[in-house]
């Protein structure tokens, strides 16, 4: 009786091993693994296949930019405007 006991008790801690297992692999995948593919991407800025994509990707967000009648909106326009204003402002008192 003791040895069936035994046989049970080795068949559950099994089970629950592999369950806990297959649960952390699951909560890792969906958590964790999109955000430190993010952090590697920045780590390998200096990795010429990278630095292509990356480049090829900002050309064509700027040849769809221009396709559009309008590449800001106002609330983008008028930021932009400030802080054109205020580097024109830094600018002038350097050449003062």
């Amino acid at each position: 009786m003791e040895k069936n006991n035994l046989k049970f008790f080795f068949i559950k801690l099994g089970s629950i091993t592999f369950a806990i297992i297959i649960i952390i692999n699951v909560v890792y995948n969906l958590i964790f693994a999109e955000k430190l593919e993010k952090i590697n991407n920045l780590l390998e800025l200096d990795k010429s296949k990278f630095r292509n994509d990356l480049r090829i990707k900002i050309r064509k967000e700027i040849k769809n930019g221009l396709e559009k009648e309008y590449i800001f909106n106002e609330e983008d326009k008028i930021l932009i405007y400030k802080l054109y204003k205020k580097i024109q402002k830094e600018f002038q008192e350097i050449e003062d």
